[in-house]
């Protein structure tokens, strides 16, 4: 497994990929504990050390899951969690929370569910809603000085807010979604990430499956949000496929698949971004993983990205 440093700033040595944890706990179906916990175990073995969770998921499910998979091989790992969403009165309810008090409670129920002494980067979920991001970050820089931070990431902001929040507290990394089919960080916080040296983590950089091939719509089960994601049902959903049928002739034409086509974009992008770059693609089963884990030694080469690179342009449907 290669390794990379994120931050130019007292960066974060990590595994060049990490693995996500969050469909372990919620949003892609049933859960299994021993399956997952083994799938953690398989990663570790493999040299995947950079392990992202959140007190979100699974309503602290994910949290505890992490903490247990890992509390005999605390030193191997690179552990990433997040707060600052808070579905306490209910997910109709929720609030994305940044003031002070929440910040420093945040922190000591995650650590309590992950049973460490420190977390080695403390992401801010989302843009708060209740506080400027100067309060948050302020509050964040403390955890750090206390000894129950190491260092202070982002999630989903805009050039604006890193630049506002990296006056506080030294940012070593934003985590936002980005994939051949999603990139928007490109246009959105891009042009400050190279300014400040922050690195980028991306999120489903495989589409949340999509780009494998391997998701049919209309089988998902109710557990399994895609179902009503706007990217994978109806006629958006059969305009997509077109994208995902590119992504497996490359794979075809390469003789591996699809899923290590989609990743192995996603790893060379740090050069023509002009940023250090380390994706978190989440699963729950090992053998995705170790097919995952094989995408860092693939190298694209021109022909592969004349067809890929334009795919971006052709999606239909949000996000979320």
């Amino acid at each position: 497994m290669k390794h990379i440093t994120l931050g130019s700033t007292n960066g974060l040595e990590v595994s060049a990929q990490g693995l996500g944890c969050m469909g372990m706990s919620q949003s892609y179906g049933q859960a299994d504990w021993d399956e997952s916990i083994s799938t953690i175990h398989r990663a570790i073995e493999l040299g995947v050390t950079f392990i992202d969770t959140a007190d979100v998921y699974g309503s602290g499910h994910n949290e505890v899951l992490v903490g247990r998979a890992i509390h005999d091989r605390r030193e191997k790992v690179q552990l990433a969690t997040k707060f600052g969403i808070d579905r306490s009165s209910g997910d109709g309810a929720r609030q994305l929370r940044g003031d002070a008090a929440y910040v420093r409670a945040a922190c000591d129920a995650s650590l309590q569910r992950l049973g460490v002494d420190v977390i080695d980067r403390y992401y801010l979920h989302r843009p708060p809603q209740n506080a400027q991001i100067e309060e948050t970050v302020e509050a964040m820089s403390e955890l750090v000085q206390a000894g129950k931070v190491r260092h202070i990431g982002l999630s989903e902001v805009n050039s604006e807010l890193l630049r506002r929040a990296h006056t506080v507290h030294p940012i070593t990394a934003v985590q936002s979604e980005y994939s051949l089919w999603t990139r928007d960080p490109e246009t959105e916080v891009l042009d400050a990430m190279r300014e400040l040296g922050v690195a980028l983590v991306p999120y489903s950089p495989l589409g949340r499956g999509f780009l494998t091939g391997t998701v049919k719509p209309d089988s998902l089960g109710d557990k399994d949000f895609r179902g009503h994601n706007p990217r994978f049902t109806g006629a958006a959903g059969q305009a997509n496929q077109a994208i995902a049928d590119a992504v497996a002739q490359v794979a075809e034409r390469k003789g591996i698949t699809p899923a290590q086509v989609a990743l192995a974009w996603v790893h060379g992008q740090g050069a023509r971004l002009g940023i250090s770059l380390a994706p978190i693609p989440g699963t729950k089963r090992a053998k995705w993983l170790e097919q995952n884990v094989a995408a860092v030694q693939i190298t694209l080469d021109s022909d592969d990205l004349a067809v890929l690179d334009p795919l971006g342009d052709n999606v239909v449907g949000a996000r979320y």
